[in-house]
């Protein structure tokens, strides 16, 4: 019979209430003092150090569509950056699948963009850390347009409208296979979700 402490004993409950949540520059200073293996897939949300999933084949070539300026276009004044750093201040450095970001504000050698127009998140064993931690996240920093390409369901989670103080975006639209998907915050960024999920 296990000795350990139920989910419900008081004393656990209080010394995880009051653990130590990381700012986003202890983990900088963690990674580069080599704390974690080279190859680990990590990113900091709400200060927690979080694992990322594995990809399957299929979601890499979403993101590779996404990315691809032949399947849909930006215009001159944007850039899109694959599995990259956004630092959400002050405890947050997620590394979504794909984000599009204004030129100029993609970033220097010092420092991760801040903000990006438009965030995709290609979600199969990820869906509710997408769903609920992710969303929170983008809408707290007023992310305009956060979508979601569900896998499992062949559709894209489209929310937009973000309230930062609410934590939350306002409104949520589902695009099955037979719809277009037109951004509202990139011009001229439009495809059909089949296509995407071909």
């Amino acid at each position: 019979m296990s000795s350990g402490h139920a989910p419900t004993d008081p004393a656990l409950l209080a010394a995880l209430e009051s653990q130590r949540r990381l700012r986003v520059e202890d983990y900088h200073r963690m990674v580069a003092a080599a704390v974690f293996e080279e190859d680990e897939r990590l990113e900091l949300l709400e200060g927690v150090i979080v694992q990322m999933s594995a990809q399957s084949p299929r979601h890499a070539i979403v993101i590779t569509r996404l990315c691809d300026p032949r399947f849909a276009a930006v215009g001159p004044d944007c850039l899109r950056r694959a599995q990259l750093p956004l630092t959400l201040e002050p405890d947050s450095e997620p590394e979504p699948d794909v984000a599009i970001v204004r030129r100029g504000e993609e970033g220097d050698r010092h420092r991760h963009p801040s903000s990006a127009l438009a965030v995709f998140e290609v979600a199969s064993d990820s869906l509710r850390k997408d769903r609920l931690a992710k969303a929170v996240l983008y809408a707290q920093a007023g992310i305009p347009e956060y979508v979601i390409v569900n896998l499992a369901q062949e559709c894209l989670e489209v929310h937009r409208d973000p309230d930062p103080k609410g934590r939350r975006y306002r409104t949520l639209a589902t695009l099955g296979g037979t719809d277009r998907f037109e951004s509202a915050s990139v011009g001229g960024l439009t495809f059909l979700v089949a296509d995407l999920l071909a």
